[in-house]
């Protein structure tokens, strides 16, 4: 569809519905938002809490404005910049800069795009290489006006694929359904962690700028009140810590490491399944953080011995095996419940004012710390100015536990305080795999008490 033909239709769409055009934010009650459902920054699946970094954003907007948000999904880009041109919603998060008709925040991220194929394809890998070629894109993406605009000489055909999301994208070229498909960075660094076979292979020129549109009438108090927030978020370290939650660990394990995982994943995990799964019913953690909690301790060997005799399939030190009754840390079934009950008291024992997915976070930190170390590295977090409640604070501050000046101030001593972050963040990449390939394990015999984290945990959607 031509860009004109496309405005012309926008316009009939406004038109059309002038009459049905929202009440502003405060005569609402809510704030409106139109929004993609796609992995990382939306996602909302029946009976589960929505979640992602749009989510988390807008709903911070939200409540700094005295509101709270009411999201639209949207199918695809070219529904999210109706949406919000024909003033259905409050605003659209979020969408490239740029298109007259709508008014825009500042910005909120940047991102570079990129030509992916498969591991194994040649090329392109210069600009003047495209010129022939067939890329896929997203069915109303930016990237197919950036390929479009290319110099004739250079331009590829472009294949808007409708019904599609990027990850959803990436997978036809892990499946060679697809030999090339363009995507913005962020996109191909998570698609990476799922299908280590991608290779990008050229970055396009340019960056595009992502903020939120408005369209409805009178939006430009909205949109000030939304620039202001934006900025101080920045300005705070919100829109930071919002990032971490969602991408901080993302490129942690490199790709020969995801490949590996994945083909122990099809043949070391089945003998342990059911394993994980009841240690789910025993301690309300779902079975596929442990599963992944015990790939970072043993690569899923039960029979692993560290130097330091740290042992078996949760590498369970001896005093923490003799606290939990554990008569053979080499059984690795007794280690994975046991490592799941020590997981869950360690969740109860990281005060309630962190909230999940933080909680869970700064538990596995101190998994590997231990609990005097954990409390330690709290207390240096207070006097740094830190927030002890936030993962993504702490991991600034752990890495501090080896240096002379800091660990002599504290009882536990010295810790590897920066390996505990690499654990917490692979951890975490384990997880997001395990979620997008393995099923959720629903028992009507899980832990319903305080302690357990599965309503956060299970009810996250995968990437």
């Amino acid at each position: 569809m031509s860009k004109l033909l496309r405005l012309i239709c926008c316009l009939a769409l406004a038109f059309a519905t002038a009459c049905g055009r929202i009440e502003p934010p405060v005569a609402d009650g809510r704030l409106v938002v139109a929004v993609r459902e796609t992995p990382a920054f939306f996602q909302q699946r029946e009976g589960a809490v929505a979640s992602g970094f749009e989510h988390d954003l807008v709903t911070a907007f939200a409540a700094s404005i005295g509101l709270r948000a009411h999201f639209i999904k949207a199918a695809d880009p070219y529904e999210l910049n109706d949406l919000a041109l024909a003033g259905r919603v409050h605003l659209a998060a979020s969408m490239p800069l740029g298109n007259g008709s709508l008014q825009y925040s500042i910005p909120i991220r940047s991102v570079s795009q990129w030509i992916v194929g498969y591991a194994d394809v040649l090329g392109p890998e210069k600009m003047s290489d495209l010129a022939g070629q067939t890329i896929a894109v997203v069915a109303g993406s930016p990237l197919a006006d950036t390929l479009r605009g290319l110099d004739e000489k250079l331009r590829p055909l472009v294949v808007e694929v409708p019904g599609v999301n990027e990850m959803e994208l990436l997978a036809r070229v892990a499946e060679r359904k697809a030999a090339l498909v363009a995507v913005h960075d962020i996109n191909l660094d998570l698609g990476v962690n799922f299908h280590p076979e991608l290779n990008p292979l050229l970055q396009l020129p340019g960056k595009l700028e992502f903020g939120w549109a408005f369209g409805a009438d009178g939006a430009d108090e909205l949109r000030a009140k939304a620039d202001a927030f934006i900025a101080a978020a920045r300005a705070d370290g919100t829109l930071a810590r919002i990032h971490d939650r969602y991408f901080g660990h993302i490129k942690r394990i490199n790709a020969a490491g995801i490949a590996s995982f994945l083909d122990d994943m099809r043949t070391k995990l089945p003998n342990w399944r059911h394993h994980f799964q009841s240690a789910q019913e025993l301690s309300g953690i779902d079975w596929r953080l442990l599963a992944a909690l015990a790939y970072q301790e043993s690569h899923w060997n039960p029979l692993a011995t560290s130097p330091t005799n740290v042992r078996g399939m949760m590498m369970l030190t001896e005093d923490t095996a003799d606290l939990l009754r554990v008569k053979n840390r080499l059984d690795g079934a007794e280690s994975i419940r046991a490592g799941a009950r020590y997981l869950a008291q360690l969740v109860e024992q990281v005060p309630a004012s962190a909230e999940h997915p933080d909680r869970l976070w700064l538990a596995l930190s101190a998994y590997n710390l231990g609990m005097g170390h954990f409390r330690g590295a709290r207390a240096i977090a207070k006097k740094m100015k830190r927030d002890p409640d936030v993962w993504y604070e702490m991991k600034q501050v752990l890495p501090q536990l080896a240096r002379p000046e800091i660990y002599a101030r504290l009882k536990s001593g010295a810790a590897r305080g920066g390996e505990a972050v690499i654990m917490v963040e692979n951890i975490r990449s384990y997880y997001d795999i395990l979620r997008r390939f393995e099923a959720a394990y629903d028992s009507p015999f899980s832990t319903q008490t305080g302690r357990a984290q599965t309503a956060l945990i299970v009810s996250t959607p995968p990437m």
